[in-house]
């Protein structure tokens, strides 16, 4: 009598799991537990089953690397990087950090992973990705994720507590038109920071003023252009808040380039403190939020879930601090701008 060949069900009973389980187990998916995938691998050898699916693929299919995708290489998703690379240091995984080529639309994170994902890396972070649904037999983790539902860990600071507190600071330095130069608006970062600064204002019972906020996008020259056209106005802000530092210096080179000083004519605040805030002249004051820290608790629960198990938080908010420096003062008297202005027809034309 010709002897029956084990299946996947047999396997599943002697190693007293799930067929779904013994699937991911020797399909080299993660999910499943160590000590689970060696009990699964040893039914699999004792009943014979290797002549339909090999026992060591598992094990084979494991790169031993963790890809973090960013949609460029600048100084915040630096930082994270860095921060994601100290966590590392100690564990078996290499870090591969990934741009993807985005074009003018959104979703590169999609593309990126399909050619990533299984062959390249065994799990990745995703730096404020466009999209966070994303269909994939790696593990994943957001930091500052799009503003969309997401079904996966996330990393972010409080970005709205950070904002507040930017805002109060200049209305207690005596501002009451203070400008907002926003970041992305598909980025959850980049509204809570808004609604921050709206709190502020109205806590203070400063009516919220359009004219007085612009998108910078988070980009160095999208930020200028808003912050000439805010500046170069005769009833212009005597401080801004912007949502990251790049955006902050780039106003403050707008500044001298319309011949206010700051922090006598206008003051300044960003949000990150990346390392390029301290190096400026003046230094800027900023809101600090601990990117290094951001990289790290996101490689640490991509860690447990590779391990099989379950991070013990889903989603983590860490703390921001503001660090005051000297790009913020008391508005002085007179807030007439000493080079330009904005011409009753809309044009420009040079202050006398």
């Amino acid at each position: 009598m010709t002897q029956r060949r084990p299946t996947i069900h047999d396997v599943a009973a002697r190693a007293g799991v799930s067929v779904a389980t013994v699937s991911k187990a020797m399909n080299g998916r993660y999910g499943v537990a160590t000590e689970t995938a060696d009990r699964v691998l040893r039914a699999v050898a004792e009943l014979g089953y290797e002549s339909s699916l090999i026992a060591s693929s598992m094990r084979s299919r494991r790169t031993g690397v963790i890809g973090v995708l960013v949609a460029d290489f600048e100084p915040f998703s630096a930082e994270v990087l860095k921060g994601v690379g100290e966590a590392l240091r100690d564990s078996r995984y290499d870090l591969l950090a990934y741009t993807g080529s985005r074009g003018d639309d959104d979703g590169w994170e999609r593309r990126s992973l399909s050619r990533l994902s299984g062959t390249l890396i065994d799990g990745a972070i995703m730096v404020t990705p466009t999209v966070v649904n994303v269909s994939t037999e790696v593990p994943l983790v957001a930091v500052d994720p799009h503003a969309g539902p997401a079904d996966l860990p996330i990393v972010e600071c409080d970005s709205f507590g950070g904002a507040r507190e930017a805002t109060r600071y200049l209305i207690e330095l005596g501002h009451r038109r203070i400008g907002y130069i926003a970041g992305r608006a598909d980025l959850r970062s980049s509204i809570a920071r808004d609604a921050g600064y709206r709190r502020a204002l109205a806590d203070a019972g400063i009516p919220f003023d359009p004219a007085y906020v612009g998108a910078g996008r988070y980009q160095e020259s999208t930020a200028r252009e808003v912050a000439i056209d805010m500046l170069s106005t005769a009833d212009r802000p005597t401080a801004i808040f912007a949502a990251n530092d790049i955006s902050a210096l780039a106003i403050l080179q707008v500044a001298a380039d319309l011949g206010l000083e700051v922090p006598r004519d206008l003051s300044i605040v960003g949000f990150d403190d990346i390392p390029e805030a301290t190096r400026h002249a003046p230094a800027l004051t900023t809101v600090r939020q601990p990117m290094g820290r951001l990289g790290a608790e996101a490689a640490g629960m991509l860690l447990a879930l590779l391990r099989g198990e379950e991070p013990e938080v889903t989603h983590l908010r860490l703390p921001t601090k503001l660090i005051p420096r000297a790009t913020t003062a008391p508005p002085a008297t007179t807030t007439r701008p000493s080079s330009v202005i904005r011409s009753s027809s809309g044009g420009r034309a040079a202050a006398r």
